[in-house]
């Protein structure tokens, strides 16, 4: 008789992290309009970027009815200068209420049981979980003992774990979940697995590399039986993240190393619809997915810094369009450029919201001065070109060196 494999119960308003491919949290591809558009190209699950627990607390939630978002904003507090009056307070995190709906899990930066749960639960209404990183190893996420630098403090890490299961998994009926990297040794990183899975946690990331590794080194799998049949035996579920390309090899590899899932990073980063199979087409043309994923920053406000950088990922370098994206300084601009017609109207009306609008014109007006003055001083040095040949060769680099920087 086989007997049913143990499980730590799904709480009513969690979701169970087996048999998906989610996208990983990223910095700056794990805003909404990336989620958002990993989610209509298949994703099951998306993690939104690590957001540290205090810049969360104090954060007021607003529900935006321009953009059906719901927005955790506070104003900035590392100035020791009064906040002038006009002053508008930042978006911390922003979240899709209605197309995030269970799916969307808040990735939470901490090095404190008390602050990891105060800023959890201010959002533990709004998501399906909430997951602690203990894998990052840049610094500002290892700054105060956050990120991988929880590896290193493995009793910290489960205490913070243990809270959050009890004041916010219990209370708002989410699973709490962990993604760490594996340790200097397999045995290490057996303790550490075994140990987490006691905490009451309902998933379990493994990233494939340990924290000195960058993500251009191949990603390690030979421990990754062990971390499944441990997670498994604890009834925890366990998903896989690193060098997984897309669905089908998310699925592939899950099924080979006996884990529950994948998560997808640098490939979703670089195109989003690699979350579809090959049965439902694959990758899809860079324009079409750009185009998407504009119609989607657009319409929920997404900050332009961010937009544009996720313009340089997901358009290839050395596209014409992409390297004048780049030097776009608004919304309508990069609509010119791509020819999104139809997109054009809110994209003029988003640079006004956004404040943009002026500061391209600014620009254009500097560049449009200098150039006058590079004509001028050409003019100038034409006229003096018998006895300063020398003096003008000179002006004239300097010149091109100011007009392309301002440019």
């Amino acid at each position: 008789m086989t007997s049913t494999p143990k499980r730590v119960p799904i709480p009513k308003n969690g979701v169970d992290y087996r048999g998906k491919v989610v996208l990983a949290p990223m910095v700056r591809s794990g805003e909404l309009p990336s989620r958002l558009l990993a989610l209509k190209y298949g994703a099951d699950l998306v993690w939104g970027p690590e957001t540290v627990d205090k810049s969360m607390i104090g954060t007021n939630k607003n529900f935006n009815p321009l953009t059906s978002t719901i927005d955790f904003t506070r104003f900035p507090s590392n100035s020791s200068r009064p906040t002038p009056k006009d002053q508008k307070e930042s978006v911390i995190y922003k979240l899709h209420p209605t197309k995030e709906s269970g799916r969307l899990i808040f990735q939470l930066g901490t090095s404190s049981p008390t602050t990891a749960v105060e800023a959890a639960k201010l959002v533990a209404r709004d998501v399906a979980g909430i997951d602690v990183n203990a894998g990052c190893p840049k610094p500002f996420s290892t700054i105060g003992g956050m990120g991988a630098a929880l590896l290193q403090t493995p009793e910290l890490l489960a205490s913070i774990l243990e809270a959050l299961v009890k004041e916010v998994g219990e209370v708002y009926e989410i699973g709490i979940s962990v993604k760490i990297r594996l340790l200097e040794t397999p045995e290490k990183t057996e303790a550490l697995v075994t140990r987490l899975c006691q905490t009451g946690i309902t998933g379990l990331t493994i990233h494939c590399r340990t924290t000195p590794m960058r993500p251009r080194e191949r990603a390690i799998r030979d421990q990754l039986r062990m971390i499944g049949r441990i997670c498994r035996e604890a009834g925890v579920a366990c998903l896989m993240n690193g060098d997984v390309a897309n669905r089908d090899q998310a699925l592939k590899l899950a099924e080979e190393y006996g884990v529950d899932g994948a998560m997808i990073a640098t490939a979703a980063e670089a195109n989003s619809s690699c979350f579809r199979t090959e049965a439902e087409g694959g990758l899809l043309p860079w324009k079409e997915v750009v185009t998407e994923y504009m119609n989607l920053a657009v319409e929920v406000d997404n900050r332009w810094g961010n937009t544009k950088f996720l313009l340089s990922q997901l358009m290839p370098g050395k596209a014409e369009a992409a390297k004048r994206c780049q030097q776009a300084k608004n919304y309508r601009q990069v609509c010119e450029i791509l020819e999104l017609d139809d997109l054009y109207d809110k994209a003029r009306d988003l640079d006004e919201r956004l404040g943009i609008t002026q500061r391209a014109g600014q620009a254009v007006e500097r560049a449009k001065k200098q150039n006058q003055s590079a004509k001028a001083a050409g003019r100038h040095s034409d006229a003096h070109h018998d006895n300063q040949e020398g003096h003008s060769i000179l002006a004239q680099r300097g010149i091109t060196t100011v007009s392309a920087m301002a440019v």
